[in-house]
Protein backbone atom coordinates (compact mmCIF):
# COMPACT_ATOMS: atom_id res chain seq x y z
CA UNK A 1 0.00 0.00 0.00
CA UNK A 2 1.15 3.55 -0.68
CA UNK A 3 0.57 5.88 2.22
CA UNK A 4 0.50 9.62 1.79
CA UNK A 5 0.90 11.84 4.83
CA UNK A 6 0.10 15.58 4.93
CA UNK A 7 -0.83 18.17 7.52
CA UNK A 8 -4.44 17.07 7.15
CA UNK A 9 -3.64 13.48 8.09
CA UNK A 10 -2.71 10.18 6.48
CA UNK A 11 -4.59 8.10 4.00
CA UNK A 12 -4.05 4.96 1.97
CA UNK A 13 -4.00 4.42 -1.77
CA UNK A 14 -3.77 0.94 -3.25
CA UNK A 15 -0.87 -0.06 -5.49
CA UNK A 16 -1.21 -2.96 -7.88
CA UNK A 17 -0.33 -6.26 -6.22
CA UNK A 18 2.76 -7.86 -7.71
CA UNK A 19 4.65 -11.10 -7.38
CA UNK A 20 8.02 -10.90 -5.64
CA UNK A 21 10.83 -12.31 -7.72
CA UNK A 22 14.47 -13.05 -7.10
CA UNK A 23 16.95 -10.21 -6.60
CA UNK A 24 20.41 -9.77 -8.08
CA UNK A 25 22.21 -11.77 -5.40
CA UNK A 26 23.05 -15.46 -5.52
CA UNK A 27 21.66 -16.32 -2.10
CA UNK A 28 18.03 -16.66 -3.15
CA UNK A 29 14.89 -14.53 -3.20
CA UNK A 30 13.76 -12.17 -0.46
CA UNK A 31 11.00 -13.30 1.86
CA UNK A 32 7.77 -12.76 -0.07
CA UNK A 33 6.18 -11.07 2.96
CA UNK A 34 8.93 -8.47 3.31
CA UNK A 35 8.72 -4.99 1.86
CA UNK A 36 11.13 -2.09 1.68
CA UNK A 37 9.35 0.75 3.43
CA UNK A 38 10.46 4.06 1.92
CA UNK A 39 9.71 7.56 3.18
CA UNK A 40 9.38 10.04 0.31
CA UNK A 41 9.30 13.78 1.01
CA UNK A 42 8.28 16.37 -1.59
CA UNK A 43 6.07 19.45 -1.78
CA UNK A 44 2.42 18.43 -2.07
CA UNK A 45 1.08 21.89 -1.20
CA UNK A 46 2.29 25.48 -1.28
CA UNK A 47 3.89 27.52 -4.04
CA UNK A 48 6.58 24.89 -4.73
CA UNK A 49 4.11 22.08 -5.33
CA UNK A 50 2.62 22.65 -8.79
CA UNK A 51 5.77 22.86 -10.90
CA UNK A 52 8.21 21.00 -8.67
CA UNK A 53 6.85 18.92 -5.81
CA UNK A 54 3.98 17.25 -7.67
CA UNK A 55 6.11 16.34 -10.73
CA UNK A 56 8.60 14.76 -8.32
CA UNK A 57 5.81 12.68 -6.75
CA UNK A 58 4.51 11.73 -10.18
CA UNK A 59 8.00 10.53 -11.12
CA UNK A 60 8.07 8.41 -7.96
CA UNK A 61 4.56 7.05 -8.60
CA UNK A 62 5.47 5.99 -12.13
CA UNK A 63 8.80 4.38 -11.30
CA UNK A 64 7.68 2.59 -8.13
CA UNK A 65 4.72 1.12 -9.98
CA UNK A 66 7.02 -0.09 -12.77
CA UNK A 67 9.60 -1.49 -10.34
CA UNK A 68 6.99 -3.31 -8.27
CA UNK A 69 5.62 -4.89 -11.44
CA UNK A 70 9.10 -5.77 -12.69
CA UNK A 71 8.42 -3.93 -15.97
CA UNK A 72 11.30 -1.43 -15.91
CA UNK A 73 14.03 -2.01 -18.53
CA UNK A 74 17.35 -3.68 -17.74
CA UNK A 75 19.36 -3.29 -15.59
CA UNK A 76 16.37 -2.29 -13.43
CA UNK A 77 14.04 -5.14 -14.37
CA UNK A 78 14.16 -7.04 -11.07
CA UNK A 79 11.01 -6.59 -9.00
CA UNK A 80 11.10 -3.77 -6.44
CA UNK A 81 14.41 -3.44 -4.63
CA UNK A 82 16.04 -6.85 -5.03
CA UNK A 83 12.72 -8.65 -4.71
CA UNK A 84 11.47 -6.45 -1.87
CA UNK A 85 8.25 -4.71 -2.86
CA UNK A 86 8.57 -0.96 -2.35
CA UNK A 87 6.06 0.47 0.14
CA UNK A 88 6.11 4.31 -0.03
CA UNK A 89 5.06 6.63 2.76
CA UNK A 90 4.75 10.10 1.23
CA UNK A 91 5.15 13.29 3.29
CA UNK A 92 4.39 16.90 2.35
CA UNK A 93 7.53 19.06 2.53
CA UNK A 94 5.52 22.24 2.98
CA UNK A 95 5.70 23.86 6.41
CA UNK A 96 9.32 24.81 7.05
CA UNK A 97 12.50 23.20 8.35
CA UNK A 98 11.37 22.74 11.96
CA UNK A 99 8.32 20.78 10.83
CA UNK A 100 10.43 18.66 8.47
CA UNK A 101 12.82 17.69 11.25
CA UNK A 102 9.90 16.35 13.27
CA UNK A 103 8.39 14.61 10.24
CA UNK A 104 11.75 12.92 9.56
CA UNK A 105 11.92 11.64 13.13
CA UNK A 106 8.36 10.34 12.76
CA UNK A 107 9.24 8.50 9.57
CA UNK A 108 12.10 6.67 11.23
CA UNK A 109 10.70 6.18 14.73
CA UNK A 110 6.93 5.77 14.17
CA UNK A 111 6.62 4.60 10.58
CA UNK A 112 9.79 2.48 10.87
CA UNK A 113 10.83 3.21 7.31
CA UNK A 114 13.96 1.53 6.00
CA UNK A 115 15.17 4.73 4.30
CA UNK A 116 14.02 8.23 3.43
CA UNK A 117 14.39 9.87 0.00
CA UNK A 118 13.39 13.50 -0.28
CA UNK A 119 13.71 17.26 0.09
CA UNK A 120 13.68 20.03 -2.47
CA UNK A 121 14.29 23.07 -0.26
CA UNK A 122 17.93 23.81 0.60
CA UNK A 123 16.95 24.98 4.07
CA UNK A 124 15.12 21.71 4.68
CA UNK A 125 18.12 19.65 3.54
CA UNK A 126 20.47 21.56 5.82
CA UNK A 127 18.10 20.95 8.74
CA UNK A 128 17.34 17.24 8.28
CA UNK A 129 20.78 15.90 7.33
CA UNK A 130 22.26 16.16 10.86
CA UNK A 131 19.14 14.53 12.32
CA UNK A 132 19.41 11.45 10.11
CA UNK A 133 23.07 11.20 11.04
CA UNK A 134 22.26 11.50 14.74
CA UNK A 135 19.68 8.71 14.43
CA UNK A 136 22.04 6.59 12.27
CA UNK A 137 19.33 6.25 9.64
CA UNK A 138 19.75 6.18 5.87
CA UNK A 139 18.78 9.37 4.00
CA UNK A 140 19.01 10.30 0.32
CA UNK A 141 18.57 13.95 -0.62
CA UNK A 142 17.20 13.80 -4.16
CA UNK A 143 17.37 17.53 -4.90
CA UNK A 144 18.15 20.80 -3.01
CA UNK A 145 20.88 22.96 -4.47
CA UNK A 146 23.12 24.30 -1.74
CA UNK A 147 26.72 23.01 -1.95
CA UNK A 148 27.03 23.35 1.81
CA UNK A 149 25.50 19.97 2.67
CA UNK A 150 28.74 18.05 2.13
CA UNK A 151 31.21 20.93 1.88
CA UNK A 152 30.59 22.08 5.44
CA UNK A 153 29.96 18.67 7.04
CA UNK A 154 30.80 14.98 6.74
CA UNK A 155 28.17 12.25 6.95
CA UNK A 156 28.02 8.47 7.02
CA UNK A 157 24.28 7.93 6.49
CA UNK A 158 23.36 10.92 4.28
CA UNK A 159 23.77 11.09 0.48
CA UNK A 160 22.71 13.43 -2.34
CA UNK A 161 22.12 11.66 -5.66
CA UNK A 162 22.08 14.82 -7.78
CA UNK A 163 24.64 17.55 -8.37
CA UNK A 164 24.39 20.79 -6.41
CA UNK A 165 23.89 24.30 -7.79
CA UNK A 166 27.52 25.07 -8.61
CA UNK A 167 27.18 23.12 -11.86
CA UNK A 168 24.18 25.25 -12.84
CA UNK A 169 26.07 28.50 -12.65
CA UNK A 170 29.40 27.33 -14.04
CA UNK A 171 27.61 25.77 -17.00
CA UNK A 172 25.58 28.96 -17.57
CA UNK A 173 28.66 31.17 -17.68
CA UNK A 174 30.53 28.72 -19.92
CA UNK A 175 27.53 28.70 -22.27
CA UNK A 176 27.33 32.51 -22.31
CA UNK A 177 31.02 32.76 -23.10
CA UNK A 178 30.89 30.12 -25.84
CA UNK A 179 28.08 32.08 -27.57
CA UNK A 180 29.67 35.51 -26.97
CA UNK A 181 26.53 36.75 -25.23
CA UNK A 182 26.93 40.42 -24.39
CA UNK A 183 27.30 40.90 -20.64
CA UNK A 184 29.06 44.20 -19.99
CA UNK A 185 26.53 44.60 -17.18
CA UNK A 186 24.23 42.17 -15.46
CA UNK A 187 21.44 42.36 -12.90
CA UNK A 188 20.40 39.64 -10.47
CA UNK A 189 17.29 38.54 -8.60
CA UNK A 190 17.48 35.53 -6.27
CA UNK A 191 15.56 34.26 -3.27
CA UNK A 192 16.69 35.32 0.19
CA UNK A 193 17.66 31.92 1.61
CA UNK A 194 20.42 29.30 1.19
CA UNK A 195 19.62 28.36 -2.42
CA UNK A 196 19.42 31.95 -3.64
CA UNK A 197 22.51 33.12 -1.78
CA UNK A 198 24.64 30.16 -2.88
CA UNK A 199 23.49 30.43 -6.52
CA UNK A 200 24.21 34.15 -6.55
CA UNK A 201 27.69 33.67 -5.08
CA UNK A 202 28.63 30.97 -7.58
CA UNK A 203 27.32 32.96 -10.56
CA UNK A 204 29.12 36.16 -9.55
CA UNK A 205 32.37 34.25 -9.02
CA UNK A 206 32.05 32.40 -12.35
CA UNK A 207 31.32 35.64 -14.19
CA UNK A 208 34.43 37.18 -12.63
CA UNK A 209 36.46 34.39 -14.20
CA UNK A 210 34.91 34.32 -17.68
CA UNK A 211 33.62 37.91 -17.95
CA UNK A 212 36.13 39.81 -15.79
CA UNK A 213 35.00 43.21 -17.08
CA UNK A 214 31.29 42.60 -16.55
CA UNK A 215 29.70 44.84 -13.95
CA UNK A 216 26.89 43.73 -11.60
CA UNK A 217 24.39 46.60 -11.50
CA UNK A 218 21.62 45.20 -9.31
CA UNK A 219 21.41 42.49 -6.67
CA UNK A 220 17.86 41.83 -5.47
CA UNK A 221 16.94 39.25 -2.81
CA UNK A 222 13.16 38.97 -2.35
CA UNK A 223 11.91 36.49 0.23
CA UNK A 224 10.97 32.94 -0.74
CA UNK A 225 7.35 32.83 -1.89
CA UNK A 226 7.10 36.60 -2.35
CA UNK A 227 4.73 36.27 -5.31
CA UNK A 228 4.59 39.98 -6.16
CA UNK A 229 7.58 41.50 -7.99
CA UNK A 230 6.40 44.89 -9.21
CA UNK A 231 9.02 46.79 -7.22
CA UNK A 232 11.79 44.42 -8.33
CA UNK A 233 10.75 44.60 -12.00
CA UNK A 234 10.85 48.40 -11.89
CA UNK A 235 14.28 48.34 -10.27
CA UNK A 236 15.63 45.89 -12.84
CA UNK A 237 14.24 47.93 -15.74
CA UNK A 238 16.07 51.04 -14.51
CA UNK A 239 19.45 49.27 -14.65
CA UNK A 240 19.47 48.87 -18.45
CA UNK A 241 21.54 45.73 -17.88
CA UNK A 242 22.60 43.53 -20.79
CA UNK A 243 21.56 40.43 -18.91
CA UNK A 244 19.25 39.47 -16.03
CA UNK A 245 20.26 36.40 -14.04
CA UNK A 246 17.96 34.55 -11.67
CA UNK A 247 17.82 31.28 -9.75
CA UNK A 248 14.13 31.76 -8.89
CA UNK A 249 12.15 28.55 -9.24
CA UNK A 250 8.65 27.14 -8.91
CA UNK A 251 5.78 29.54 -8.37
CA UNK A 252 8.21 32.40 -7.70
CA UNK A 253 9.78 32.05 -11.15
CA UNK A 254 6.41 31.76 -12.87
CA UNK A 255 5.11 34.86 -11.11
CA UNK A 256 8.27 36.84 -11.88
CA UNK A 257 8.15 36.02 -15.60
CA UNK A 258 4.42 36.72 -15.86
CA UNK A 259 4.90 40.12 -14.21
CA UNK A 260 8.14 41.14 -15.94
CA UNK A 261 7.70 40.08 -19.58
CA UNK A 262 4.68 42.33 -20.33
CA UNK A 263 6.67 45.31 -19.06
CA UNK A 264 9.35 44.81 -21.70
CA UNK A 265 12.09 43.73 -19.31
CA UNK A 266 13.58 41.33 -21.86
CA UNK A 267 13.51 43.60 -24.90
CA UNK A 268 17.14 44.53 -24.20
CA UNK A 269 18.28 42.29 -21.38
CA UNK A 270 18.90 38.60 -22.05
CA UNK A 271 17.07 36.49 -19.44
CA UNK A 272 19.32 33.85 -17.90
CA UNK A 273 17.52 31.39 -15.59
CA UNK A 274 19.49 28.63 -13.89
CA UNK A 275 16.58 26.26 -13.19
CA UNK A 276 13.70 27.12 -15.50
CA UNK A 277 12.75 24.04 -17.51
CA UNK A 278 9.90 23.17 -15.14
CA UNK A 279 7.96 26.37 -15.87
CA UNK A 280 7.94 26.04 -19.68
CA UNK A 281 4.79 23.93 -19.88
CA UNK A 282 2.63 26.01 -17.51
CA UNK A 283 3.82 29.32 -19.00
CA UNK A 284 3.58 28.30 -22.66
CA UNK A 285 3.82 31.25 -25.06
CA UNK A 286 4.19 33.65 -22.11
CA UNK A 287 7.75 32.37 -21.67
CA UNK A 288 10.14 34.88 -23.30
CA UNK A 289 11.88 33.75 -26.46
CA UNK A 290 15.65 33.50 -26.32
CA UNK A 291 15.88 32.89 -22.59
CA UNK A 292 19.01 30.96 -21.70
CA UNK A 293 18.00 28.29 -19.24
CA UNK A 294 19.26 25.33 -17.30
CA UNK A 295 17.39 22.29 -15.97
CA UNK A 296 19.74 21.40 -13.08
CA UNK A 297 21.02 18.50 -15.21
CA UNK A 298 20.29 16.96 -18.62
CA UNK A 299 16.56 16.64 -18.13
CA UNK A 300 13.25 16.97 -19.95
CA UNK A 301 13.65 18.55 -23.39
CA UNK A 302 17.43 18.64 -22.83
CA UNK A 303 17.77 15.00 -21.79
CA UNK A 304 20.09 12.62 -23.68
CA UNK A 305 18.95 10.11 -26.27
CA UNK A 306 18.94 6.62 -24.73
CA UNK A 307 16.65 3.61 -24.47
CA UNK A 308 16.24 4.21 -20.72
CA UNK A 309 15.33 7.85 -21.24
CA UNK A 310 12.90 7.06 -24.06
CA UNK A 311 11.16 4.56 -21.79
CA UNK A 312 10.87 7.00 -18.91
CA UNK A 313 9.99 10.11 -20.94
CA UNK A 314 7.25 8.42 -22.95
CA UNK A 315 5.93 6.34 -20.05
CA UNK A 316 5.67 9.36 -17.74
CA UNK A 317 4.12 11.45 -20.52
CA UNK A 318 1.47 8.81 -21.16
CA UNK A 319 0.71 8.48 -17.46
CA UNK A 320 0.33 12.27 -17.16
CA UNK A 321 -1.89 12.76 -20.23
CA UNK A 322 0.74 14.44 -22.39
CA UNK A 323 2.73 16.37 -19.79
CA UNK A 324 6.41 15.52 -20.14
CA UNK A 325 8.76 15.03 -17.17
CA UNK A 326 11.00 17.86 -15.97
CA UNK A 327 13.89 18.24 -13.55
CA UNK A 328 12.07 17.28 -10.35
CA UNK A 329 10.70 14.10 -11.94
CA UNK A 330 14.13 13.14 -13.27
CA UNK A 331 15.87 13.85 -9.98
CA UNK A 332 13.38 11.79 -8.02
CA UNK A 333 13.78 8.89 -10.45
CA UNK A 334 17.58 8.99 -10.38
CA UNK A 335 17.47 8.93 -6.59
CA UNK A 336 15.15 5.90 -6.61
CA UNK A 337 17.35 4.09 -9.15
CA UNK A 338 20.43 4.85 -7.07
CA UNK A 339 18.71 3.45 -3.99
CA UNK A 340 17.67 0.35 -5.95
CA UNK A 341 21.26 -0.16 -7.12
CA UNK A 342 22.58 0.26 -3.56
CA UNK A 343 20.01 -2.09 -2.02
CA UNK A 344 20.74 -4.80 -4.57
CA UNK A 345 24.49 -4.36 -4.25
CA UNK A 346 24.21 -4.70 -0.47
CA UNK A 347 21.94 -7.76 -0.76
CA UNK A 348 24.37 -9.40 -3.16
CA UNK A 349 27.00 -9.08 -0.44
CA UNK A 350 24.91 -10.12 2.59
CA UNK A 351 23.19 -13.23 1.24
CA UNK A 352 19.89 -11.61 0.23
CA UNK A 353 18.83 -9.97 3.49
CA UNK A 354 17.25 -6.55 3.70
CA UNK A 355 20.28 -4.26 4.18
CA UNK A 356 20.98 -2.23 7.31
CA UNK A 357 21.65 1.52 7.11
CA UNK A 358 25.36 0.73 7.45
CA UNK A 359 25.22 -1.75 4.56
CA UNK A 360 23.29 0.71 2.40
CA UNK A 361 25.82 3.45 3.12
CA UNK A 362 28.74 1.22 2.20
CA UNK A 363 26.98 0.19 -1.03
CA UNK A 364 26.11 3.71 -2.20
CA UNK A 365 29.50 5.33 -1.52
CA UNK A 366 31.31 6.05 -4.82
CA UNK A 367 28.62 4.15 -6.76
CA UNK A 368 27.82 4.95 -10.41
CA UNK A 369 24.57 4.14 -12.22
CA UNK A 370 22.76 5.02 -15.43
CA UNK A 371 19.58 7.10 -15.29
CA UNK A 372 17.22 8.69 -17.83
CA UNK A 373 19.23 11.91 -17.39
CA UNK A 374 22.60 10.22 -17.87
CA UNK A 375 25.34 8.78 -15.68
CA UNK A 376 25.34 9.61 -11.97
CA UNK A 377 28.68 9.38 -10.16
CA UNK A 378 29.04 9.65 -6.37
CA UNK A 379 32.47 11.26 -6.61
CA UNK A 380 32.43 14.17 -4.18
CA UNK A 381 31.77 14.49 -0.44
CA UNK A 382 33.70 11.29 0.33
CA UNK A 383 31.45 9.40 -2.05
CA UNK A 384 28.22 10.94 -0.75
CA UNK A 385 27.72 13.77 -3.29
CA UNK A 386 26.84 13.15 -6.95
CA UNK A 387 28.20 14.84 -10.02
CA UNK A 388 26.50 14.73 -13.43
CA UNK A 389 26.35 16.22 -16.92
CA UNK A 390 24.71 19.65 -17.25
CA UNK A 391 22.72 20.98 -20.23
CA UNK A 392 21.96 24.59 -21.20
CA UNK A 393 19.78 25.84 -24.08
CA UNK A 394 17.61 28.67 -25.44
CA UNK A 395 13.82 28.89 -25.42
CA UNK A 396 11.54 29.47 -28.41
CA UNK A 397 7.77 29.31 -28.68
CA UNK A 398 6.84 26.96 -31.53
CA UNK A 399 3.31 27.80 -32.75
CA UNK A 400 3.15 24.65 -34.89
CA UNK A 401 3.72 22.40 -31.86
CA UNK A 402 2.00 24.84 -29.49
CA UNK A 403 4.80 24.49 -26.97
CA UNK A 404 8.08 26.03 -25.87
CA UNK A 405 11.02 24.22 -27.44
CA UNK A 406 14.68 24.41 -26.40
CA UNK A 407 17.27 25.03 -29.09
CA UNK A 408 21.07 25.39 -29.32
CA UNK A 409 21.52 22.89 -26.50
CA UNK A 410 25.00 22.29 -25.12
CA UNK A 411 25.86 19.56 -22.62
CA UNK A 412 28.83 20.02 -20.34
CA UNK A 413 30.64 16.98 -18.88
CA UNK A 414 30.29 16.49 -15.14
CA UNK A 415 33.94 17.22 -14.40
CA UNK A 416 33.79 20.44 -16.45
CA UNK A 417 31.15 22.09 -14.28
CA UNK A 418 31.50 20.38 -10.87
CA UNK A 419 34.40 21.00 -8.49
CA UNK A 420 36.91 18.22 -7.81
CA UNK A 421 36.50 16.17 -4.66
CA UNK A 422 39.17 18.05 -2.73
CA UNK A 423 37.85 21.61 -3.20
CA UNK A 424 34.90 23.68 -2.05
CA UNK A 425 32.83 25.03 -4.91
CA UNK A 426 33.46 28.73 -4.39
CA UNK A 427 37.18 28.21 -3.84
CA UNK A 428 37.34 26.18 -7.07
CA UNK A 429 35.58 28.86 -9.09
CA UNK A 430 37.68 31.69 -7.67
CA UNK A 431 40.86 29.73 -8.40
CA UNK A 432 39.90 29.51 -12.08
CA UNK A 433 38.33 26.01 -12.20
CA UNK A 434 41.56 24.00 -11.67
CA UNK A 435 41.33 20.43 -12.96
CA UNK A 436 38.20 21.07 -15.02
CA UNK A 437 37.80 18.55 -17.83
CA UNK A 438 35.64 20.07 -20.55
CA UNK A 439 36.51 17.86 -23.52
CA UNK A 440 33.75 15.66 -24.82
CA UNK A 441 30.85 18.08 -24.37
CA UNK A 442 28.12 18.23 -26.99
Amino acid sequence: MTRVSTRQGRWRCALAATAITAGLWSGGAANAQETFKLGIVTFLSGQAAESFGIPAKQGADFLIDQLNKGTAPAPYDKVGFGGLKIEPVIIDENGGATKQVQELRNLYQRENVDAVLGYIGSGDCLAVAPVAEELKKFLILFDCGTPRIFEDASYKYVFRTAAHATQDNVALTRYLKSRNVKADSFAMINQDYAWGHDSRSDFVAAMAQLYPNAKPVSDLLPKFGAGQYGTEVSALARTNADMIYSSLWGGDLQAFILQSAPRGLYQKATPVFSAADHVLQPLGEKMPNGAIIGARGSYGLMSPKSALNDWFFEGYKKAQNGTYPVQASYRMVQGLLGLKAAVEKAMAANGGKKPSPEELSAALEYLEWETPGGLIQMKNGNGHQAIQTMAIGKTRWDPAQKMVVIEDIQRFPAECVNPPANMKSLDWIKAGFPGAKCDGGS
